[in-house]
């Protein structure tokens, strides 16, 4: 079996070294043993498994919610529900984001409209509004 450098499992997987340290002090990714030279040895499918973590946080999942789906992978009995109902509660706080979002961008565009854009900051109705 080939085995990978930090800095090659980095770039095979597209991540910096200090992603790959980072992941490790998370339990991310398992602790490896060193070479007799002090560099560590990866097996190859960490690369998978890296890009496993960066495809789920595009999607929204945090490094917690990461973890748990990296357990339920492992073990090969979980039910596929157990992902979909993880995921659909993913969808649900996207969701929830979105219309905090859109709240936020209605409000600021009450407050820009309400601007002039003249004036000193002193007469600035938006910062008036945040000091409210």
């Amino acid at each position: 079996m080939r085995y990978l450098t930090t800095g090659q499992l980095a770039k095979e997987a597209g991540v910096n070294i200090e992603t790959i340290r980072y992941y490790e002090r998370r339990g991310l990714l398992p602790k490896v043993p060193r070479r007799a030279s002090g560099y560590r040895q990866y097996p190859p499918d960490m690369v998978r498994r890296i890009r496993f973590i960066k495809h789920a946080q595009a999607l929204g999942f945090s490094l917690k919610e990461i973890s748990e789906l990296l357990s339920l992978r492992l073990d090969k009995n979980t039910p596929c529900y157990e992902v979909k109902r993880r995921a659909e509660a993913k969808i649900k706080d996207i969701e929830e984001k979105i219309e905090n979002l859109k709240r936020m961008k209605k409000a600021l565009a009450r407050l820009t409209s309400a601007c002039s854009g003249k004036g000193t900051v002193l007469d600035c109705p938006i910062l008036e509004a945040l000091d409210n």
